[in-house]
């Protein structure tokens, strides 16, 4: 039976929106359609110059939502978790939905687990029309995996309780591409994360998205710059600091394949290079072939996979 609504923690669901009009009302809705009674919803427009704002005047004042100057997705998220109440945090990119079920689900998981620090589930990966392109099967937590081999669970639908949050702080303004996992990292060194296995969130494909809009050396360098800041703190486990090179031979891995993907490939090859000195095993993992496909066939596959799906609607 649930607990009547007064005895359920506040849940605090952050929304940074930049350019994403098109499909910001979705997100909100997704949101707002949740079953769960106590939800905090705060909408942060960074300076778009879309009809995004429009969008959010239409919503009045069912949820809290403010407009402010460009200051970047890092800090609109971390002054809007500043702002909010809730003993649980998330967070929605304004382009990916949460399902109904969604944060019900992940407020039930943590209070089961009271050593859990944060819950993530499956999702959905959709094309720019929302069409359903395949679920993504999270896998189970592992934090030693997260470390050295840069798997990194939490996806859309991720929660988190307060009081980590405020042990690990907030989100780093130095990164722009890595952002999520490098927060995960210091996340994890206060707790476990637990999965459930079930599809509650829905993450958006599309040309402007993060992980396939065009990326630039500063950000392709930055899973090594990760890796070796994390090594630095005094927090991390005894019994992972022997794991530093395999961890910066993975990340210049993933370096090499945003490298490729940006069409720098003296670089991507030197990132591979490095890659290999640091663990020479890691350059026949399955791995490392996974993720030098991901290089150099993703986004094309993705293209054309919208534009065969374009074709077929128009028949």
């Amino acid at each position: 039976m649930q607990s009547p609504a007064e005895n359920l923690p506040l849940v605090s669901i952050v929304i940074p929106s930049y350019n994403h009009g098109r499909y910001l009302g979705a997100a909100i809705e997704s949101i707002l359609a949740q079953d769960y009674p106590r939800i905090e919803l705060i909408v942060i427009d960074d300076g778009s110059t879309d009809r995004s704002v429009e969008i959010l005047k239409a919503y009045g004042t069912r949820f809290h939502w403010e407009v402010q100057s460009n200051q970047g997705q890092v800090a609109t998220m971390n002054r809007a978790w500043r702002m909010s109440r809730g003993e649980i945090l998330g967070y929605l990119s304004a382009d990916d939905l949460l399902l109904p079920r969604a944060v019900s689900a992940a407020v039930s998981c943590l209070r089961q687990n009271p050593d859990a620090v944060l819950s993530y589930c499956d999702f959905n990966l959709l094309d720019p029309d929302s069409t359903v392109v395949r679920r993504v099967r999270t896998p189970e937590f592992d934090y030693r995996e997260m470390v050295t081999k840069m798997i990194c669970p939490p996806g859309p639908g991720a929660f988190f309780r307060r009081s980590a949050f405020e042990k690990a702080g907030g989100w780093h303004t130095a990164f722009r591409q890595n952002l999520d996992y490098e927060y995960w990292l210091r996340l994890g060194l206060h707790g476990r994360f637990v999965r459930i296995p079930d599809v509650l969130a829905a993450y958006r494909v599309h040309p402007g998205s993060q992980s396939f809009a065009a990326t630039s050396q500063i950000k392709a360098d930055e899973p090594v710059q990760i890796i070796e800041a994390y090594f630095e703190s005094p927090l991390v486990p005894e019994d992972l600091r022997p794991m530093k090179a395999q961890a910066l031979s993975m990340a210049h891995l993933n370096s090499a394949r945003l490298h490729f993907r940006m069409g720098s490939y003296r670089l991507g090859l030197s990132a591979m290079r490095h890659a290999f000195a640091f663990n020479p095993r890691n350059m026949v993992s399955w791995r490392a072939v996974r993720i030098t496909f991901n290089a150099l066939f993703n986004r094309i596959g993705h293209r054309l996979l919208w534009t065969l799906r374009t074709i077929y609607r128009r028949k």
